[in-house]
């Protein structure tokens, strides 16, 4: 069963993407790999149970449970040690990724306060974007009121695009609404 962003790309984004660019090959077409969900969670290494819910709500955005990031180093300035939990993280493939980007551009992104779009400049030179997201709220799955803190996200999107330009316009064309 095709989702409703994988009948997108192969029926809207393809089409146009061949034609702006003149690929002479179908697999020349830039399509989107993964999606990384990833959340600092610094704030809760003395109380486990923050932790706990702030995975938990990872994993109620993202469908997939959450894999918990370990300090690689010591920092004394930080009161880390090595081994401690930091943060979390999610790795999207497949469906689950068609309906997470699905999801974030038709009903999250539109509930952000005074929206005008995403940055156009958090390209990283090799056709992948970042987009950093300043609370978990927008998502229709948490609950308001169960919210302990409003922590923020970094959305990574890996595509298998060779430049900038390419991966902007197939975001662009699977609906990512950047800034005029």
């Amino acid at each position: 069963m095709a989702t409703r962003m994988k009948e997108k790309y192969l029926n809207e984004a393809v089409p146009a993407l061949q034609q702006k660019f003149g690929y002479k090959n179908v697999m020349q077409i830039p399509k989107l790999h993964k999606i990384v969900i990833n959340m600092g969670l610094g704030d809760c290494k003395d109380n486990p149970k923050s932790l706990e819910l702030a995975v938990a709500e990872l994993a109620q955005i993202s469908g997939q449970k959450p894999m918990t990031t370990k300090a690689r180093k010591s920092i004394a300035n930080f009161k880390v040690r090595e081994g401690m939990s930091v943060g979390a993280k999610v790795t999207l493939r497949g469906n689950r990724m068609d309906e997470f980007i699905d999801k974030l551009v038709n009903i999250a992104l539109p509930r952000v306060r005074d929206f005008r779009g995403v940055s156009d400049k958090a390209f990283d030179g090799r056709g992948n974007y970042a987009l950093g997201l300043r609370d978990q709220l927008i998502f229709p799955e948490i609950e308001y009121d169960k919210v302990e803190k409003v922590r923020g996200m970094e959305v990574i999107f890996v595509t298998s695009a060779k430049t900038d330009e390419e991966c902007k316009e197939l975001l662009r064309l699977l609906g990512m609404p950047f800034v005029q």
